[in-house]
């Protein structure tokens, strides 16, 4: 499958896939002609670096989790750093949760007085 196919089977952009390349997240083969040429396996791996970066895990989170990017993300057991990495994601999160709130309340308390 070439980048474009890929891109659009996965909802992300040709710039992003060859971002991945670079970072060591996803191969690709290079045709007769220069293009790159991706297995059909790469969408579900494409999918899962993009389901972790949506949970607020970096680049560098996601490398932790190569061994299971494959396939069903929830399927084995967690590595111990892998489970280090997502809690820590989720306690920056949860930060950002609390710091939203708190914004939310003030903005809503500030509006009251003019509803």
């Amino acid at each position: 499958m070439r980048i474009g196919e890929l891109a659009a089977a996965t909802g992300t952009t040709a710039r992003a896939l060859r971002h991945y390349e670079q970072a060591g997240l996803i191969d690709s083969e290079r045709a007769a002609n220069g293009y790159r040429q991706y297995a059909a396996g790469t969408a579900v791996r494409v999918r899962n670096i993009r389901a972790l970066l949506a949970a607020g895990l970096t680049l560098d989170d996601v490398r932790v989790f190569l061994p299971c990017l494959d396939g069903d993300l929830t399927s084995g057991p967690p590595s111990a750093r892998a489970l280090a990495v997502a809690r820590e994601r989720l306690a920056v999160l949860d930060r950002r949760i609390a710091a939203q709130t708190a914004l939310r309340e003030r903005l809503a308390a500030a509006l009251a007085p003019h509803a």
